[in-house]
Order: structure tokens, then sequence, then C-alpha cells
């Protein structure tokens, strides 16, 4: 009993020797991990600048231009033109209607015409025709033809406007009819189609 008592003793005494070959470990107390604090953001610093779009720099740099519209200068013409193609209308109510109107203001043959239409005033023609009322022996009251004049002689005002000419004292001066080519109908019958051109100048 005594040996085996030695013997767990020595046992016990060899266990807790430590080897001289070995090294002597250095117990270190283990650090267990810290959360850190939350770093806050750092003072934007007075002397940061903000970024600038390029297009926002051209922007600021370039002035304001002011669009100015320029007024568009009218040169002055002597005399201003009309011209009608191919109307439906007669060649010789356009001949006795042309010399009604010459010498007079554009206005003036305008309210003329009306009255035409309105069968109030005819237009003087020569030849067996039964006489009218007015400073004249025979006349008609041409209906289609006035009514393209009246056209003819508004363009032609608008004309002068744009000429620069002064309606007060603008007067027609010329106006013409022609034949124009005649489109041939059923039956060989040729329709009326005329040229008519005029002119209104300003008086000296």
């Amino acid at each position: 009993m005594e040996k085996q008592t030695v013997t767990q003793g020595q046992r016990k005494n060899k266990a807790t020797k430590p080897n001289e070959n070995q090294a002597p470990v250095s117990q270190t107390p283990v650090q267990t991990p810290t959360q850190s604090p939350p770093v806050s953001p750092a003072p934007s610093s007075p002397l940061q600048t903000t970024s600038i779009s390029p297009s926002s720099e051209k922007k600021e740099s370039t002035p304001e231009k002011k669009t100015e519209k320029k007024k568009l200068e009218i040169k002055k013409k002597d005399h201003a033109l009309a011209n009608g193609i191919s109307l439906p209308i007669s060649k010789k109510h356009s001949m006795y209607i042309s010399s009604f109107i010459k010498g007079k203001s554009i206005d003036q043959a305008i309210k003329e015409l009306e009255q035409v239409l309105k069968l109030k005033r005819a237009v003087p023609f020569k030849g067996e025709i039964p006489h009218r009322k007015g400073p004249m022996m025979s006349g008609r009251y041409p209906l289609n033809a006035a009514a393209q004049f009246i056209l003819l002689l508004k363009g032609l005002k608008g004309n002068a406007i744009v000429n620069g000419l002064d309606l007060e004292k603008t007067v027609i001066v010329s106006s013409s009819a022609s034949w124009a080519p005649r489109p041939q109908r059923r039956g060989g019958v040729r329709a009326k189609r005329t040229h008519v051109i005029m002119i209104a100048k300003e008086k000296a």
C-alpha cells in the first residue's frame, strides 16, 4: 500500500513539475472585442466649395441677349401692278370696265363697281344698247366681270400699300384686257377666258 502511495505522489509531482526543455508560456490576458464609439462626420470646412455644372457656368458667364425685331425697310416703288390670268369673263365686258375705272382712285373704283353689282349704276357701253340713267347714252350691268374686277382692285390696293404708295394720291393709270387660251367645250363652243393687267401710280 505504501509503494502505491509513493508512486502516486511521484506521479503527481511529475505532473505538476514543468518540463525543463519546454519554453515558459506567457499567459496574456485575452482581450474581448469592444465596440468602437460611432464616428461623427467631420464638420465641413468653410473653404469647401460646391461642385458647379459647366452648363450653369455658361449661363452665368454669358449675358442675356435681348431679341430685338428688325423692322423691315419698305423700298418705295413708283407703281403697283395687278395681273389677272385666264379670268372666266367676257373680253368685251372687261374692255368697257377698264375704260370705266381708268383715271380713278382704287377705293373709288371698288365703290362704283359694288354699285354695279347692286344694279344701281351702269357701265357705259357702245352699240345698239338701251339707254341708262346717269352721264351716259347706253350701258349694261356686267355682274360677273364686275365681281372679278373688284377682286383684282383689292389685290392692286394691297400691292400699292406694300410698295409704299400713298393711296390718296394713287390713281389707276392703265387697265387692259386681252384674250387668253380658251378651252373648247361640247359642240365646238369655246369658253370665255381673259387676261387683265392693271397699273396704278401716284399723281405727280
